[in-house]
């Protein structure tokens, strides 16, 4: 929990103060983080799920007192993310995942996708204080319960 809610709420913490109003700040996430206590996630990737959705949750919760600053907060919510390490270590564990997730949704978001997205919510005036943006299908994996990983 250190990393995934503890630092972020301490990052608010001292950074707010610093930021002008109409600044943002832009948590990112995964979608089985995100959406975690609602659908299934991979086991091996539970406690971090868990630890993402609790610092999602906390900064959240801060939402009115950021608009006090004139600061926004939006999200960030991505798919397994094509070549990056999470799906790599998760693919370790049970062969076939990441098969399996392409079949169910088409294809992974690439890491220049990601970014891109990223990057437009940081400068899209229209998105408002507790947006989300979802990167990539938030379709739920059908195997996940089976699935050992």
């Amino acid at each position: 929990m250190l990393l995934n809610l503890t630092a972020q709420e301490r990052l608010v913490d001292l950074v707010a103060p610093l930021m002008q109003p109409g600044g943002r700040i832009l948590f990112v996430t995964s979608h089985l983080a995100h959406f975690y206590g609602q659908q299934p996630v991979y086991k091996l990737y539970e406690p971090v799920a868990a630890s993402k959705y609790a610092g999602e949750q906390a900064l959240r919760n801060r939402i009115a007192q950021l608009a006090d600053r004139g600061i926004s907060l939006v999200v960030v919510s991505g798919d397994l993310i094509e070549g990056t390490i999470t799906p790599k270590l998760m693919e370790r564990s049970n062969r076939g995942l990441i098969n399996e997730r392409c079949k169910q949704v088409g294809s992974l978001p690439t890491i220049e996708e990601f970014a891109r997205a990223i990057v437009n919510t940081c400068v899209n005036s229209s998105l408002g204080s507790g947006a989300t943006v979802f990167v990539g299908s938030t379709q739920v994996t059908n195997s996940v319960e089976s699935v050992n990983c």
